[in-house]
């Protein structure tokens, strides 16, 4: 309760901070509100209005195809949002508690084991990684939520560990074991809530990078599919006619994206300044 008045003071009185959860909370918004103020259906082509320029018809203009720019960039959040929300959750589910166990147990085998394959995991070119096993699997959002996963659980097990190790010979984790507690209630009742702290500064951060990385995939035809609304797809489309000056194709997409990058990356500087009692002001 005092972490959360912390951050609700932090918040009033930092910019930065009021900036980035502004953006995350205005992305969030476009995930549910996203069909009430769009002008026109994302997928709906117009072969009348292609290549428009920024009008009051089309604020964003349209692209090759005649759809309108300004309604998909604001369904593209429902696509990039959720890919790169469900796919670092799903990292954060599984990693932190690997994370405490292998801190907890760090002399087994078994947690040695599974430290090996982490850095198996971490020594492979994550992008190139991605492209393969998209392509593997097919152009589906699940899949790219699939790979996403894949990638940030090597991440929150080494975070989760390192926290986990300088935690577990402290005075309450002693105690705990003194009055009796299992070795399990210890990890999951006592040691993996009191390690969360980087973790969550860590989910802000990994969350921009995953929108980032399925923008990325899209562009070079290895995320999802045409003609999904989704940022990097977009910004593939219209990266060609960029040369005949037809620059709001990409444009309006490549600011949203960035907008959103940027919003997590200041909620996540908002998320290290409140949870590290060193760094509070």
């Amino acid at each position: 309760m005092q972490t959360l008045r912390y951050l609700g003071y932090f918040i009033r009185h930092d910019r930065g901070a009021q900036i980035g959860f502004a953006i995350i909370g205005v992305m969030l918004a476009l995930v549910l509100l996203a069909p009430y103020l769009a002008s026109y259906d994302p997928l709906e082509a117009n072969p009348n209005d292609i290549l428009q320029p920024p009008s009051a018809a089309h604020w964003f203009g349209t692209d090759s195809s005649g759809l309108d720019i300004y309604s998909r960039v604001l369904y593209a959040p429902r696509v990039d949002m959720v890919i790169a929300v469900a796919g670092v959750l799903l990292g954060v589910v599984i990693g932190c508690p690997l994370g405490v166990f292998v801190g907890y147990y760090p002399t087994r085998f078994l947690s040695t084991l599974i430290m090996r394959a982490m850095d198996f995991m971490q020594s492979l070119p994550v992008f190139i990684m991605a492209m393969s096993i998209v392509a593997a699997l097919g152009q589906d959002v699940t899949n790219v939520i699939y790979v996403l996963t894949l990638f940030k659980i090597p991440v929150f097990t080494r975070l989760m560990r390192s926290e986990a190790l300088s935690l577990r010979e402290i005075e309450y984790i002693e105690a705990a074991r003194c009055v009796g507690n299992s070795n399990l209630r210890i990890v999951f009742r006592h040691l993996l809530p009191n390690s969360l702290a980087p973790a969550l500064v860590q989910l802000s951060v990994s969350i921009g990078a995953s929108i980032l990385l399925t923008a990325g995939l899209s562009f070079i035809g290895a995320g999802v599919r045409v003609p999904t609304p989704e940022w990097g797809l977009m910004i593939a489309s219209g990266a060609q006619n960029m040369i005949t000056g037809q620059w709001w194709i990409a444009f309006f997409p490549g600011v949203a994206m960035s907008l959103a990058v940027l919003g997590f990356a200041l909620v996540g500087d908002s998320l290290r300044e409140v949870l590290d009692p060193a760094r509070r002001r």
